[in-house]
């Protein structure tokens, strides 16, 4: 008998306020951490990048943007592989918030909610963010937050 492989679309949300070594500005990084993504499984749509102020102790301005990408992993790994992604750019655990090379986080995934030790979906603040929500608007317009039933264009609308 045969496995079948179910595949699930992510929103994932990118940011960048630190140069990196061989890919250069934040703005550089994300466009490559869009590339290395299609590793974890078939980016279907990008947002273009926008700069925003940082929130928290982070000094820099941040490079943000988000992408789908349908996937053929569970949440758990894909975090794990999000998480072998940001290491490879030189992503160390530090300050929450702080300065960081890249960050890759899921907002959102068509199988609705999800919660573990290590992951939430939906990401827990994503709602309040316009540095998350302005990219997503850009690629998922419709998708729907399972928790308040409001789409991502009415969630950026309320910013």
């Amino acid at each position: 008998m045969n496995a079948v492989l179910v595949s699930s679309s992510y929103l994932i949300a990118l940011g960048s306020n630190r140069r990196h070594h061989i890919y250069g500005r934040p703005r550089d990084v994300v466009r490559a951490a869009m590339e290395e993504l299609a590793v974890l499984g078939t980016v279907t749509a990008r947002s273009r990048i926008i700069t925003t102020d940082p929130i928290g102790p982070a000094q820099r301005r941040f490079s943000n943007a988000a992408l789908v990408i349908t996937s053929e992993y569970d949440p758990l790994s894909l975090l794990a592989g999000l998480k072998h992604i940001e290491s490879e750019f030189g992503r160390r655990t530090g300050q929450r918030w702080g300065d960081r090379v890249l960050d890759l986080d899921i907002v959102l995934w068509s199988g609705g909610a999800f919660a573990s030790r290590t992951l939430t979906i939906p990401h827990r603040e994503f709602r309040l963010r316009d540095f998350v929500l302005k990219p997503a608007q850009m690629v998922a317009p419709g998708w729907r937050d399972p928790v308040t039933g409001l789409s991502i264009r009415q969630l950026s609308a309320r910013i």
